[in-house]
């Protein structure tokens, strides 16, 4: 699905939108300079709400398996956005670029989705349900200043050790 276009403007610089349902930007590309062949063509800027230039992706030149024309593909990633943003440029006869995006073919797998996708069956019943523990149990709400280990009552308030009891306990 074309969701913008990028057209080179009077200076010669790639300047265009992108726009869909929650995003309407003023993309940019700005070329990398890198003798790296594995580096990208393009950083794409996106006009901030303050009017500055801000890096969100970078586009790589990738070429087609049938026909050997080339494209461009890369993905926007910024924190305002709710996941990264893939897209593919297709130039066209006039020279400008048609954005298109795609979801990845590898989704990393999302553990929310999966426990959610569950049936309630596999949960363990709840504190005094049928087959559940009881809602109280034995020992809950007592103080341990009260009682000792094993039940035992033990003598409230702080009692000082006299000095022979201090030496019989060592």
């Amino acid at each position: 699905m074309n969701i913008g276009s990028i057209k080179e403007n009077a200076q010669g610089i790639f300047v265009g939108k992108i726009t869909t349902l929650t995003i309407a930007m003023t993309i940019a590309l700005r070329v990398v300079q890198s003798a790296n062949e594995r580096a990208p063509k393009y950083d794409i800027l996106a006009l901030g709400t303050s009017r500055a230039w801000v890096k969100v992706g970078a586009l790589f030149e990738l070429f087609a398996n049938g026909t050997g024309e080339a494209f461009l593909n890369g993905k926007l990633e910024d924190p305002s956005l709710a996941s990264p943003l893939y897209v593919s440029a297709f130039r066209q006869t006039d020279g400008s670029y048609n954005l298109v995006w795609s979801r990845p073919t590898t989704r990393r797998r999302d553990l929310a989705s999966e426990v959610a996708a569950k049936s309630d069956d596999a949960l363990p019943p709840l504190p005094g349900e049928e087959g559940g523990e009881p809602q109280v149990q034995e020992g809950l709400g007592e103080s341990s200043a009260e009682h000792g280990f094993g039940g035992e009552p033990q003598e409230t308030g702080r009692k000082q050790r006299g000095k022979r009891e201090t030496e019989a306990a060592e």
